[in-house]
């Protein structure tokens, strides 16, 4: 490593040298955000390991140690993450309450999005090429596209800001035991004049496995058996370049392409003697990516920006017979791939009509196509795999803002938006539900069309020179995707082509105060969400014997115990956040920041219903303390109060039901020490006193871990 770290610093002296002498003029600006990438915010950004409630930054990131974009977003006030729990095992991120279907996930701008079912594992995107993560609750501008019912997450790339910027970064983690646990490397370059840059990174992180903590009793020892977390193994990748070329002041132009690749196994659920264990592993997890972006100036009153991009998905999901994963000749057993592509584009112009009146005009274009062919196995093992299926839909968006300056301290903001959806194609292959006696069949799905508005208005008063006041109101829509609409759940299910969209109404009103090295934050929000999509029991569902309209139903033939998505619930979410971060003396840096969400989400054929994964009470504490030149300190503890979970694990005689867990207060370490002016190691510790707590029933989070870090910039 230390050779490698040589040879890097030597070529980037040479490297410097030379472009300094092509090019006298080379900017640096000293600011890595990817500007093309952003979008829209309505906050100052926070700097060093500041962290407040619309953005979170790379030095954030890196000082708290989190690779992975669950963990690393979890610091910031009004957004939660959790555990899906069961065979799934994905990680979550909730926004004011609000899922990973109700606020979308972007890169650069471009939505990350899988059509089937949009379930993001949030714990496959990695962050070390990262620059900034923006968070936007509640109100997200209607320019930025469709489906922000809750707010709306962007990850901001990092470009580069001098003739050569380098930054290496390399981490191992142990585990309670002080044992291997694996790694993490990344590894950046770019080049950035006048009128061009260039750059491109590459990141890496594996986890052979990870402890659970030394006071976990197995339940049920042939699911879990303590120490090393069972089928913890992951794998990810990312590369990313990107060229940019920036004729004047004004204008901008980059091409980006990403490919990311990873492959994760999955816990098991550690007492669950009930239902059938399942051996999951997702042996490929592929995102490709290529996009153009732009901004120009169109004389001295309009820019016009674009965004265009091609993106692909394919993934595999395989069961097993058993732990060993090495045989499939159960009932249960299968390959199930996606192929996923999707390519679209947007354009927005801003027009300042006058010095106080900007009117912004956005449009959004959808293509999205879904493949899928399962293979399932007999108990001989012979393979049996499907034709191939195949969903298509187009999304659409039109949205207008106005930005109006009633006085010099006072701004109104007011956008509307339209969006539609045009489904062009729903296959499914096997016997239509209900049917009887019929061979499988590759049929369709009847198909629907949908629309929905979006309204939203917001003011912005600079009351002072340190104080900032704002209000907002937003009407949100999303629309339910395909396996909503149309999964049978392995014939439990009833398909609804008429699922209309979820609704959220989201009110705001925050401050921010800012005096000398103190900088407060807050905000009040209340939501009230409308048409939320559930799972409701039917009374009977008639069998028939035909696969093709219109279908006879057979007498005295009805189907019992199955579900339909339907828009039944309603509710509230409401609460306050709170951000602080201040310079108390030379060298020593505070922070804080705490939230109190309320969910109370209802439909009449559950009374017994409680939303998850949410806790009532979050905080977060931290000091950066340089007692020394070069040498850093930051303690942290990260709090958590109980949250719903449901428990599954009953006969299906019994209902299943819902507690709460996941209390904890988790206390972190990091010491950092600069070795030269470009190089710093470190050390640290997370959950340092070995916390046992859940997320989720059956899925404890790791326990102690350590780690040693290295990082190099030039």
């Amino acid at each position: 490593m230390r050779t490698i770290l040589s040879l890097l610093l030597s070529a980037g002296c040479l490297a410097t040298s030379q472009a300094q002498a092509q090019d006298r003029n080379a900017p640096d600006t000293g600011d890595d955000r990817f500007a093309l990438g952003q979008i829209v915010v309505t906050a100052p950004r926070s700097e060093g390991i500041g962290i407040d409630g619309e953005s979170l930054s790379r030095e954030a990131i890196y000082k708290f140690n989190r690779t992975a974009l669950d963990d690393a977003i979890n610091l910031m006030p009004g957004v939660v993450a959790g555990n899906s729990g069961g065979t799934r095992n994905e990680r979550l991120v909730f926004v004011r309450g609000f899922d990973r279907f109700q606020v979308p996930l972007s890169i650069d701008g471009i939505r990350v999005y899988l059509p089937a079912d949009n379930r993001l594992d949030y714990g496959r995107f990695l962050t070390t090429d990262i620059s900034e993560v923006q968070v936007a609750k509640g109100y997200a501008s209607v320019l930025d596209g469709p489906g922000a019912m809750g707010g709306a997450i962007n990850l901001v790339t990092r470009r580069p800001t001098k003739a050569l910027d380098i930054d290496v970064r390399g981490m191992v983690t142990f585990d309670n035991d002080a044992d291997y646990a694996g790694y993490s490397a990344s590894a950046l370059i770019g080049t950035r004049h006048e009128r061009w840059y260039a750059q491109a990174s590459y990141a890496r992180s594996f986890t052979d496995h990870w402890d659970l903590p030394d006071s976990f009793t197995p339940i049920v020892p042939t699911l879990e058996d303590g120490g090393e977390r069972d089928f913890s193994r992951t794998r990810d990748w990312r590369a990313n370049v990107k060229l940019g070329f920036t004729p004047n002041e004004s204008d901008e132009y980059a091409i980006s392409y990403t490919r990311q690749d990873g492959s994760k196994n999955a816990p098991l659920h550690v007492s669950d003697l009930v239902n059938t264990p399942r051996f999951w592993t997702w042996p490929k997890w592929e995102i490709e990516s290529i996009y153009f972006l732009s901004t120009t100036a169109l004389g001295d009153r309009a820019t016009l920006k674009t965004r265009a991009y091609y993106n692909r998905f394919d993934s595999m999901l395989r069961s097993f017979n058993d732990r060993t994963q090495s045989t499939q000749s159960r009932p249960f057993a299968f390959d199930s791939p996606y192929f996923d592509k999707a390519w679209g584009g947007s354009a927005q112009l801003d027009f300042r009509m006058s010095d106080a009146d900007t009117l912004r005009l956005a449009f959004h274009y959808r293509h999205d196509k879904h493949v899928e062919a399962q293979t399932s196995f007999s108990t001989a093992g012979v393979p049996s795999t499907e034709p191939r299926q195949t969903q298509t839909e187009n999304t659409f968006s039109i949205a207008l803002e106005n930005e109006l300056a009633l006085t010099t301290a006072l701004r109104f903001t007011v956008g509307g938006s339209f969006d539609w959806r045009d489904l062009k194609r729903a296959e499914e292959f096997g016997s239509p539900l209900g049917t009887s006696g019929t061979p499988a069949v590759l049929y369709q799905y009847p198909r629907r069309d949908a629309d929905a508005w979006n309204l939203q208005g917001r003011f912005d008063w600079d009351a002072g020179d340190a104080l900032t006041l704002h209000a907002s109101l937003s009407s949100r829509a999303r629309f339910p995707t395909i396996f909503e609409r149309f999964s049978q759940r392995f014939n439990t299910a009833i398909p609804n082509p008429e699922l209309k969209a979820e609704r959220a109404t989201n009110a705001e009103i925050g401050a921010s105060w800012t005096a000398g090295g103190v900088r407060v934050d807050g905000a009040l929000f209340y939501s009230w969400v409308d048409e939320a999509i559930f799972g409701v029991l039917t009374p009977g569902y008639p069998c028939t014997a035909s696969t093709t309209p219109p279908a006879t139903p057979t007498p005295g033939c009805v189907l019992t115990n199955l579900s339909q998505s339907r828009n039944v619930g309603s509710g509230e979410y409401y609460g306050a956040e709170a951000s602080l971060s201040a310079t108390l003396a030379p060298g020593l840096d505070l922070g804080a920041n705490y939230t109190v969400i309320k969910r109370d989400l209802s439909y009449a054929a559950n009374p017994g219903f409680r939303p998850t994964g949410v806790p009532t009470h979050k905080g977060l504490i931290y000091a950066d303390w340089a007692p020394l030149a070069g040498l850093h300190v930051q303690p942290s503890v990260e709090i958590a109060s109980s949250r719903w979970t449901l428990f599954t694990a009953t006969p299906a005689s019994q209902p299943a039901r819902y507690y709460r867990t996941g209390s904890y207060v988790n206390t972190a370490l990091r010491i950092d020490y600069a070795v030269t002016e470009k190089i710093e190691i470190g050390v640290g510790a997370r959950n340092l006193f070995d916390e046992e707590y859940g997320l989720t029933d059956g899925f404890p989070e790791p326990g102690r871990s350590l780690y040693l870090t290295l990082r190099a910039r030039y």
